[in-house]
């Protein structure tokens, strides 16, 4: 060939193999449709067989013999419905492909399903001169679809059924799935009733074992988390928690799959449970606390006795010391001043008698506490005198609480009385508006603060101070107490490292504010 133009002997060859090819190409087609691995028929436009494959005659039982020149309603079990037949013909008719599914029938009698394509085939002037039907048996495969979704359709139904709230979350806790059970659940213990808002609740709460699992996957179980709801009865929760693995669905990942890390979380309802044993334990908690309060009112008499004993002893010391200085070297045969010192001596000695008859209170550990749960239990302990007073309860917690290092029978004791001295201010002024507010929350996230607010006559702003001091009492003559409730309340709060004080800027009544450091963490 010369450069840049092909020789007449090049042209010659070209044409040479165009022929060979033209002359090959019926001949590759015709074996490439023999040993295609789908079931491939060419029918006329009346459906008969004009040419069937080797894997056609495998599919369906029939030798080739068996079927050239037969329609292909041989293969028809009757059971397809009539309007897939007519859509089948309809899409032919518009000269158009067209596929789906049908029940065929093997030579044996078997049935199978038939996932068919069938297009039309034109010759050089555009019309429809044959059929070619190109059909597989898709038995087994509808099959593991159907059990697949049979299973997820049992799981879904045994999850939804479950009283056990479940709710599984990706990587950036996103609730991905969630049981009706836990719908409920967060319609019950969330303000906005929202799932995300129920996750973040309870991972606030779990804190550290939640931590671990979503950092490292490590499981837990049978971790219990109380919600005290205010005005309904409290709830309980045993949660438990797992990471499972799903493998990545995405097409690039088919040579190298990957696994995605989610986070699986079951919630039982221990309420009832935990209410059962509740009852037991408030049931012990009102032998202790009438022991207690015994015991609080002996050493409030044993006080009352020696703070009034003390006066006068402290009268006789001091007229004692000034005889003593004005009689001088006199004073030794003084009868009077002989008899004074006698009754000194009588009067300290009664006085040390006194404390040493003290009954003494219990050293008692500190521990972690929730002040939520103790406000729960005094409330309870404390329903009968308050349904007999008429007293409405409003008892606003906060829905999470940090927990107060402290000895719990005090605290407790330090509730009820607080709790107390408002029933009896309710019911000695005779107000029409009967309410006792209780609340708490976390303040400045250093302490629990808590409220208890009364709609007695209050205290007066001058008398703030002076309330807290031991003997001292605002209530009416020859009324139950000596004045020592709230000077005990200051003395358990100071053990605490709290304050108390009256709310002076409040007028609708009186309103006790307490605050305790919490436990960091």
């Amino acid at each position: 060939m010369t450069q840049g133009k092909p020789t007449r002997s090049s042209e010659t060859s070209a044409a040479i193999r165009a022929a060979d090819a033209e002359e090959l190409l019926p001949e590759a087609f015709r074996q490439m449709a023999e040993h295609a691995p789908i079931a491939i028929s060419i029918t006329d436009l009346k459906a008969n067989i004009l040419y069937a494959n080797r894997a056609f005659s495998t599919t369906t039982g029939y030798a080739l013999v068996e079927v050239i020149g037969k329609n292909e309603s041989l293969l028809s079990n009757g059971t397809t419905p009539r309007l897939v037949y007519q859509a089948l013909w309809s899409r032919l008719a518009q000269k158009k492909p067209w596929s789906g599914v049908l029940v065929n029938r093997r030579k044996d009698g078997s049935l199978y399903l038939a996932e068919l394509t069938v297009a039309p085939v034109f010759d050089e002037h555009g019309e429809v001169v044959y059929y070619l039907g190109m059909h597989r048996d898709s038995s087994d495969l509808h099959e593991l679809e159907q059990r697949v979704s049979n299973q997820r359709l049992m799981i879904e139904a045994v999850v939804n059924a479950a009283p056990a709230a479940m709710v599984v979350l990706d990587r950036d806790n996103r609730v991905v799935l969630s049981n009706p059970s836990f719908t409920r659940l967060a319609r019950e213990l969330v303000p906005d009733a929202s799932s995300a808002g129920l996750v973040a609740l309870l991972r606030a709460n779990l804190e550290a074992p939640f931590a671990a699992l979503e950092q490292d996957g490590q499981a837990f179980s049978g971790k219990e988390i109380p919600f005290d709801l205010g005005g309904h009865a409290p709830r309980w929760l045993s949660c438990h928690g797992r990471a499972i693995h799903i493998e990545d669905e995405s097409a690039q990942v088919f040579f190298a799959p990957g696994a995605e890390r989610y986070l699986l979380l079951t919630l039982n309802d221990i309420s009832e449970l935990r209410q059962k044993q509740q009852d037991s334990r408030l049931n012990a908690l009102k032998a202790l606390m009438a022991e207690e309060e015994l015991l609080d009112g002996m050493r409030e008499t044993f006080n009352g006795a020696i703070h009034r004993l003390q006066g006068p002893v402290n009268l006789i010391s001091a007229a004692l010391r000034m005889l003593e200085r004005r009689l001088g070297s006199a004073a030794g045969n003084d009868p009077v001043l002989s008899a004074m010192r006698e009754a000194s001596a009588a009067g300290i000695e009664a006085l040390e008698s006194l404390s040493g008859a003290m009954p003494v209170r219990r050293a008692e550990a500190k521990m972690p506490v929730n002040v939520n749960q103790l406000i729960r239990e005094v409330v309870t302990l404390c329903t009968d005198d308050l349904l007999a007073q008429g007293i409405v309860v409003d008892w606003q917690p906060a829905l999470r609480l940090p927990w107060v290092m402290g000895a719990e029978s005090r605290l407790r004791s330090m509730i009820k009385q607080l709790i107390v001295n408002a029933v009896e201010a309710i019911a000695h002024s005779q107000v029409s508006r009967r309410e006792l507010f209780i609340s708490t929350r976390v303040e400045n996230q250093q302490v629990v603060r808590m409220e208890i607010t009364d709609s007695g006559p209050g205290i007066p702003a001058e008398l703030a101070l002076k309330v807290f001091e031991p003997f001292f009492s605002t209530k009416p003559p020859h009324s139950a107490g000596h004045g020592m409730g709230l000077a005990m309340v200051q003395e358990i709060v100071t053990e605490h490292a709290g304050m108390v004080h009256i709310d002076t800027s409040y007028r609708q009544g009186c309103r006790v504010v307490v605050e305790l450091p919490f436990t960091a963490g």
